[in-house]
């Protein structure tokens, strides 16, 4: 069958739609078409190219290109760079990249620190003590060990919210990370950390909730997401298991994203989210809620 002839039948079965059109581009720049098939191909087609047209504006450069915000990079986002103090002093240079001076109280290592979302648990339990792990947030819990230990990294410490479906599923992780030290820490505990934009109806903390674990979720980022320490000769891996809020609010605070739109992102159970802290104070996310270690029928988010 020759070209024009399939083309013919492509465009009946397809109703005359704009197969046409992109058809008849085709062929005509492979040299199918005389100039006498090209001009009524264009009669055929000229009514839907102009709806096309329409539809799509030329493209101006200054239209599609994204304009920067015009806030710079804070390097002492976290107060420990050494390069902004001297004797009590601020230097003058203090928003300058600190990698560009050398300096021998400067930090040399990486902290990485991996955040795990607690895994499924009963949420018609009355209270904390009662909100434990399912069956399949335990399984949940076992995927997520064992991907932990799969890495083959060598973790300094897991730390864990005081919460129950926390504490459990950093029990059951521990058990697949022999030698890893295990912490409990109230400050890692769920709660409303800012009022999120745009609002949601469906979840509306009042005032006091925010005020008071507000403080206390800032609190602990500001105690674990930090750069290291000077004295910190080796990068660290490290594990925090907590809860979604908390994750996300130190995500957006540790890019240093507006915070209130911490609930924009959704993280599954027992996922990992990973960021990374250079010694010069730059913050790389490296994986956001990575459940992909799971099968499909084993992933939830509640």
């Amino acid at each position: 069958m020759s070209y024009r002839k399939t083309l013919r039948l492509v465009c009946g079965l397809a109703g005359g739609s704009t197969v046409l059109v992109l058809a008849a581009a085709a062929a005509d720049s492979r040299g199918y078409f005389g100039e006498q098939h090209r001009e009524e191909a264009g009669r055929r087609s000229g009514g839907r190219l102009s709806v096309l047209q329409a539809a799509q504006p030329a493209w101006v450069a200054a239209s599609h290109t994204p304009a920067p915000t015009g806030q710079a990079w804070d390097f002492n986002w976290d107060k420990r760079d050494p390069t902004t103090l001297s004797n009590g002093k601020k230097k003058e240079n203090a928003a300058e990249d600190p990698s560009s001076e050398p300096d021998n109280s400067k930090p040399k290592a990486t902290r990485n620190i991996l955040l795990i979302r607690h895994s499924q648990y009963n949420l018609s339990g009355n209270g904390d003590k009662e909100r434990v792990l399912t069956p399949l947030g335990r399984e949940q819990a076992e995927l997520t060990g064992q991907r932990l230990a799969a890495l083959g990294l060598k973790y300094d410490v897991l730390i864990h919210s005081s919460m129950a479906r926390a504490t459990e599923t950093a029990n059951i992780i521990s058990a697949h990370l022999p030698g890893v030290e295990l912490l409990s820490c109230d400050l890692l505990r769920e709660g409303a950390p800012i009022e999120p934009v745009p609002p949601v109806t469906h979840w509306k903390p009042d005032a006091v909730q925010y005020h008071e674990d507000g403080a206390r979720i800032e609190a602990a980022f500001r105690r674990y997401i930090h750069r290291a320490d000077a004295k910190q000769k080796e990068d660290s891996y490290e594990i925090i298991v907590c809860h979604a809020n908390v994750i996300r609010y130190f995500v957006c605070r540790a890019l240093q994203f507006p915070p209130e739109g911490w609930l924009r992102m959704g993280l599954n159970n027992g996922s990992i989210t990973w960021l990374t802290i250079r010694p010069s104070g730059r913050v790389a996310l490296r994986t956001l809620g990575d459940s992909g270690f799971m099968p499909p029928d084993k992933l939830t988010r509640t």
